[in-house]
C-alpha cells in the first residue's frame, strides 16, 4: 500500500475479495479461459474450471 493511504481514502478493487482472491463471477467465458491458461496453481485451475462450467457451454457455430 502506498504511503499516506488508509481505509478512508483507499478505493477497493471490486474484482478482488477482502483476502486478495479474484472474483470469477462477473467474468465472461473468454476471460475465464484466458485466466485458466495463465494459471499455474491446481487449486486455482479447479476454481476457474468450475466457474467456466457454471457460466454455461460455449455457443456452437451454426451450420447453414
Amino acid at each position: 500500500m502506498a504511503a499516506g493511504q488508509n481505509q478512508r481514502n483507499r478505493k477497493n478493487d471490486s474484482m478482488v475479495t477482502k483476502t486478495g482472491k479474484a472474483r470469477l463471477g462477473p467474468l465472461n467465458v473468454a476471460q475465464l479461459t484466458k485466466l485458466l491458461d495463465s494459471s499455474t496453481k491446481p487449486k486455482e485451475k479447479a476454481k476457474i474450471q468450475r466457474a467456466l462450467n457454471k457460466a454455461g457451454p460455449t455457443p456452437a457455430p451454426v451450420a447453414a
